[in-house]
């Protein structure tokens, strides 16, 4: 897992530090804060264990390359130049990522305008970070898996990385069931009941939706929050985010397309899964998840959910961040600034 991420110069960050809770992380912050060039980023310096599983002897060069290839596909820059993501209107000419890890792996990164590949300055035990994290995508994918990645290797077409990623791990086959989490079956059983069914995973990209009642649809017959849903339950199926095992889900607005009354679910799912071990950061925009976070997370049982909210300081206009571990104490909150100005307006209508 992560546990601190230093941004200097890097997209629309000038100078930005954030330590990670080992439970779970929430990312909030006005549009056009960096909310989900966070994620990317710390997504990013995560994913040595996909390169060093598939080539344990890969050497620095190597990994400098892999390290490349995955920002520039992950942030698209213009013309897919690297030094396009160096942050603009700033004298300053280099970018810089330096990351910490739970076991005391650390890699530190960078690049300037011109840079072809990244640098490498500091790599200690990067090679033992073997976890592999998880992204799952704004967007579902299970619409579309079906040739997906044959398309997205072979012409330029307008999705990151995230998306190719998740959509490989959404075909793998399912693990065996006696190596499933217990805590990964119980959330599968609540989504099924909540969807009236499970999606089905034939190979290929090819999903459909079998119901309780033994019928079969297309997955493109249903709710899109269904195939939200239905994308975690195949990653927890297929063993991607197993509590304690792999790597960081990452999740970006995981509220998207989801009805308000289905949140609560996600929630004690999210936590559950955190309890037992799996490192959660998501970045939102959603008034009812935060507060269920917020009301269900029990200190009894060892929860911590950490806020983190990203604000444009109003003088230099430069992101800023504030963290704190406590809903109540997030000075900077403009979800909740805009659901207590609503209600104040319907207050107003009300007695006028």
């Amino acid at each position: 897992m992560i546990a601190r991420l230093e941004l200097n110069n890097f997209t629309v960050f000038d100078q930005l530090e954030i330590d990670f809770s080992k439970k779970i992380n929430v990312i909030i912050g006005e549009n056009g804060t960096g909310k989900t060039h966070l994620l990317k980023a710390a997504y990013a310096v995560s994913l040595a264990g996909h390169l060093f599983k598939l080539n344990p002897e890969a050497d620095r060069d190597e990994l400098k390359a892999f390290l490349t290839e995955k920002l520039v596909r992950l942030f698209m820059p213009l013309d897919d130049k690297l030094g396009k993501i160096v942050r603009t209107g700033t004298s300053k000419q280099t970018a810089e990522l330096k990351a910490e890890f739970a076991l005391d792996e650390q890699i530190q990164l960078s690049f300037s305008y011109n840079s072809q590949t990244v640098a490498i300055q500091n790599a200690h035990n990067y090679r033992n970070h073997n976890q592999e994290p998880i992204f799952i995508t704004t967007k579902e994918v299970l619409s579309f898996m079906e040739g997906f990645n044959s398309l997205y290797e072979r012409y330029k077409i307008s999705f990151d990385q995230t998306y190719k990623d998740v959509c490989l791990s959404l075909d793998l086959p399912q693990l065996r069931e006696r190596k499933v989490h217990p805590k990964a079956e119980e959330a599968m059983e609540d989504i099924r009941k909540l969807c009236g069914g499970q999606f089905v995973f034939h190979g290929g990209g090819k999903v459909t939706f079998k119901s309780d009642k033994n019928v079969e649809y297309s997955a493109n017959a249903m709710a899109e929050g269904f195939r939200k849903l239905g994308m975690l339950s195949r990653l927890l199926e297929a063993g991607v985010i197993e509590p304690g095992i792999s790597g960081s889900l990452f999740w970006d607005e995981p509220e998207s397309n989801i009805n308000p009354q289905m949140i609560r679910l996600l929630v004690k799912i999210l936590l559950d899964l955190s309890r037992n071990g799996q490192q959660i950061i998501l970045a939102t925009h959603d008034y009812v998840l935060l507060k269920w976070l917020d009301l269900l997370s029990d200190e009894k049982e060892g929860d911590q959910v950490r806020f983190h909210s990203l604000y444009r300081d109003p003088k230099s206009s430069e992101i800023m961040i504030e963290s704190c571990d406590q809903y109540y104490q997030i000075n900077q909150n403009s979800i909740s600034d805009s659901f207590a100005e609503l209600y104040d307006a319907d207050i107003s209508r009300a007695l006028a």
